[in-house]
């Protein structure tokens, strides 16, 4: 499902393209599956070459599903830290915008019924 993983600034390792896989591949089961073409790039960066300490990582995923983008960016001082947080927000946008969904169909529903009562 992920089709690129870009590092700027930072060499990418076979331990951390494992990693990135391996933690934002799983988001795949929380994507609806009749959804149709999914795709996933994921940007890690060092943004600053000279500080040491604080927060000089930062990870990016843009994640396309029915042509809709949704993305989310995490900025840490860990490279892995800031990848788990990265998992954890894009689920949780992906949740808001099915919950989004699912209350404008039972609105739509409501109204319909409404209609066929009388009300």
């Amino acid at each position: 499902m992920i089709n690129n993983i870009k590092a700027t600034g930072i060499p990418l390792t076979d331990a951390i393209r494992v990693y990135a896989e391996e933690k934002l591949g799983s988001v795949e089961k929380f994507v609806d599956a009749k959804a149709g073409p999914v795709s996933m790039d994921v940007e890690l960066e060092r943004t600053t070459k000279h500080h040491q300490k604080g927060d000089v990582y930062r990870a990016e995923l843009n994640l396309r599903v029915r042509g809709e983008l949704l993305r989310a960016e995490i900025v840490d001082s860990n490279l892995y830290t800031a990848i788990d947080k990265l998992r954890e927000e894009i689920i949780r946008e992906i949740k808001s915008k099915k919950g989004r969904r699912e209350s404008l169909l039972r609105r739509g529903s409501r109204f319909i019924k409404g209609l066929i009562k009388g009300d």
